[in-house]
């Protein structure tokens, strides 16, 4: 009797070991999940093929756009926004993928060449047996003129996005831009002047295409056609808020319960518990920067 109560009282603290260990490498609840606030929207009924529509194939409301020798392959949504929710559930390619961009990102680009704004989700290919990154990003007026300032962070995601779908978001309002994971907020830029916030109307993007001059390790690892296509696929597409048409009165979009927008102190908590466990990069620490020209980071 006692060598069975001992055996059952070692199985037990060996599944709590267990369980503190798992719960030690996932963020905790956010306690509200914005993604379920909004509706799903059809592909064709929001979007269209932006360059390489042989690239693109719509099958039972799942888009798959590739990369391979000949071209990538972009889509565009059909409005243009002043703020929203803008998200997808994806799944990325796994294995060498190397030099290879797959993303969901907000621009104005081609409303503005050359001095466009920009808000990126990009996932930054890998080699064999390394993790994805999950780069974000902010540009305000300045790509493409000699003046590029990237705002990035950079983080390893605490599951793999290429054994499931996982739904990735930005929400951008007059105050603030959040990213979400699986309606985790991860980051939050929050406008502290109008020169570095975003205010232009922005269309929604996604896009699979090679970036071997700078996206695995620095350009390290280069795209390797011996393993294409290149694949990533969306579904649970969601672009709602203001567009460019509204009228004034159209109220942004809140990724909390708050109206006026912000986060709950337990969105918060989560936020700093991914930021703490899976930031790899924040361009605010990183002293070879200029910070002259990103003074968000020191007001």
């Amino acid at each position: 009797m006692g060598n069975s109560l001992i055996s059952l009282l070692s199985i037990f603290h060996l599944l709590v070991l267990l369980g503190s260990s798992v719960n030690a490498y996932w963020p905790p609840s956010p306690g509200y999940w914005p993604s379920s606030k909004v509706g799903s929207l059809s592909f064709y009924k929001g979007f269209k093929n932006l360059w390489g529509p042989q690239h693109q194939r719509m099958d039972q409301n799942a888009l798959t756009i590739w990369l391979d020798r000949t071209s990538g392959s972009g889509f565009k949504s059909v409005k243009p926004f002043r703020s929203g929710y803008f998200g997808a559930n994806i799944k990325l390619q796994p294995g060498y993928t190397a030099g290879v961009i797959t993303s969901l990102y907000l621009s104005n680009n081609e409303a503005h060449p050359g001095f466009h704004d920009e808000v990126d989700i990009e996932f930054l290919g890998t080699t064999f047996g390394k993790p994805y990154t999950l780069q974000t990003n902010v540009y305000i007026r300045g790509s493409g003129d000699g003046k590029i300032v990237g705002r990035e962070m950079k983080f390893r995601l605490w599951f793999d996005p290429t054994s499931a779908f996982h739904h990735y978001a930005i929400l951008w309002s007059p105050r603030e831009i959040i990213f979400l994971v699986d309606d985790i907020p991860i980051r939050r830029y929050p406008k502290k002047s109008a020169a570095t916030f975003p205010l232009r109307p922005m269309w929604l993007y996604g896009s699979i295409w090679d970036a071997s001059s700078w996206a695995t390790e620095d350009g390290k690892y280069k795209a390797n056609y011996k393993y294409q296509p290149f694949t990533a696929k969306y579904t649970n597409f969601k672009a709602i808020g203001c567009t460019a048409y509204s009228s004034a009165r159209c109220h942004p979009i809140s990724a909390s319960p708050y109206r006026s927008g912000g986060l709950t102190r337990q969105q918060y908590q989560a936020m700093r518990w991914v930021q703490t466990h899976n930031m790899v990069y924040n361009y605010c620490k990183d002293y070879k920067r200029d910070h002259s020209l990103t003074p968000e980071c020191w007001r």
